[in-house]
């Protein structure tokens, strides 16, 4: 198969190159459009040579004409989400997106592909669709991952259907000794890093996440080494006699009550690793750039601002198909 050459605008953690990578699309050349230092370091240290072209409103795309097969890009989205202020493609972020077209009309590559938030205001949504010529395709992640993530996919690639669901759950993906409280994980946020506990859990931006062996420790009790988990009902209420009592939860529904005020020590938040795999990224990805370890508070950022990986590569799977 021919080597395809790749423009990849508001590149991130090169997302789209692993997904091409997947996918089994030998790349020519790949130019990525990227201001976050952080994030260059890492694709930097994962792919080497990718050339970096730094901020998309310096590039003249007239240097490209007819050397480019792929334009990919997910133009920042905090003007258009409803977690943003709904600026819209008026906003000075989401309006970027108009550098996107604009590289579409002068470069005119055979492929693109675009993508965005679903919760955009109907006016944006009609507005990209007009200027792009192709209708969305709304894709949730939780069909190949263990994390609830609409998005519109907008590209003339043909015939892409919705991906076969993988059944992949929020208990598969944890790091070991550990609880959870749901079967998928809300979409990741490149906020969990700068947020308190406290925050984390009262603007419901992430999943409760229990530590097993600190749960069973509390109280101890014939030297388990996990707490007992019963659904629906509880375990029978033991006396203080021989041993100990052995910590249980009771799970209702998709919530677990945790009843005893110690336990909330044992409540923590999604970690990098498990956020990786929640975007299907390999693991560890994140946790080293070209200049050494990156903090987790970074991790997070750049976590969340990327791409499921696996949609994406199945996207290009019918890329493939018509290449």
């Amino acid at each position: 198969m021919k080597k395809i050459n790749v423009l990849s605008l508001f590149d991130g953690i090169a997302c789209g190159q692993i997904a091409l990578e997947r996918a089994g699309i030998p790349v020519g050349t790949y130019y990525a459009s990227e201001i976050d230092s952080y994030v260059i370091e890492i694709t930097q240290k994962n792919y080497p040579n990718t050339i970096q072209l730094g901020d998309v409103t310096h590039i003249d795309f007239t240097q490209f004409e007819g050397k480019i097969d792929l334009i990919m890009g997910g133009s920042p989205c905090q003007d258009l989400s409803i977690a943003g202020k709904r600026a819209g493609l008026q906003g000075e972020r989401s309006g970027l997106f108009y550098k996107f077209v604009e590289a579409l009309s002068v470069i005119k590559p055979r492929y693109f592909l675009f993508e965005n938030v679903a919760s955009m205001k109907q006016e944006d949504k009609d507005k990209i669709t007009q200027l792009l010529g192709v209708e969305p395709i709304l894709i949730n992640s939780a069909l190949v991952s263990a994390q609830q993530r609409k998005r519109l996919y907008w590209t003339n690639i043909p015939n892409i259907t919705q991906p076969e669901d993988k059944h992949i759950y929020l208990e598969n993906i944890v790091e070991p000794d550990t609880l959870i409280d749901r079967d998928k994980s809300h979409a990741i946020l490149t906020s969990i890093g700068n947020t308190t506990g406290r925050e984390y859990f009262k603007k419901n931006q992430g999943q409760l996440v229990y530590i097993a062996i600190m749960l069973s420790n509390i109280y101890g009790g014939f030297q388990e080494k996990k707490p007992r988990v019963k659904v629906d009902k509880s375990f029978c209420i033991r006396t203080a006699r021989g041993g100990g009592h052995i910590p249980s939860l009771i799970i209702e529904g998709k919530t677990k009550e945790i009843s005893l005020e110690n336990f909330k020590q044992c409540i923590r938040k999604v970690t990098p690793l498990e956020c990786e795999r929640l975007q299907t990224l390999p693991d560890n990805y994140t946790a080293y750039g070209v200049n050494g370890k990156i903090s987790n508070t970074q991790r997070y950022k750049c976590i969340g601002n990327g791409w499921t990986v696996d949609v994406i590569a199945h996207i290009f799977s019918f890329l493939k198909e018509n290449l």
